[in-house]
């Protein structure tokens, strides 16, 4: 008997330890995410004139507000065309039912602007808030934030 009580108080040691493991200790804590929303890049390069005479070719993606999702954009686009998907509404563009009036948005403020402003790291932050705040004020599309993911300015 003797021999087995080492055994026996090890296995309940064990046994207690799994109990609290698994039942009655808090989960760990999930790591945040760096980036909260859902992103999305418009599909086709923007190519603008400057004010300044020069040119931008660049590309656009969008960080959603948590109320507003690509999941969200495509099924009301596929109520305005009728089941039909975005992309077969306007051949080149995605699954926003306002992606006109956002890149409209996006070529107008572009437009205004000079190779300067969008070559400085400060002044392009400002342009893509400048951007987001007409997106969020003139369509329904709800976004945190924009993001130029490729420049290039001639």
């Amino acid at each position: 008997m003797k021999k087995k009580l080492p055994i026996i108080l090890v296995a309940a040691l064990l046994l207690a330890g799994g109990v609290y493991k698994f039942a009655l200790a808090e989960p760990a804590a999930k790591p945040k995410h760096k980036i909260e929303g859902e992103v999305y890049v418009l599909p086709t390069e923007f190519v603008v004139n400057l004010r300044d005479g020069r040119f931008a070719r660049l590309n656009v993606g969008l960080i959603f507000d948590h109320s507003y999702s690509s999941a969200i954009a495509a099924e009301e686009a596929a109520k305005h065309a009728g089941g039909k998907t975005a992309a077969k509404l306007v051949e080149g563009f995605g699954i926003l039912p306002q992606e006109p009036f956002v890149r409209d948005i996006v070529t107008d403020t572009l437009s205004a602007s000079t190779a300067g402003q969008i070559a400085s790291r400060e002044r392009r932050e400002r342009l893509k808030k400048r951007i987001a705040r007409k997106i969020n004020k003139t369509t329904d599309v709800k976004v945190e934030e924009v993001l130029f993911t490729d420049v290039a300015v001639q």
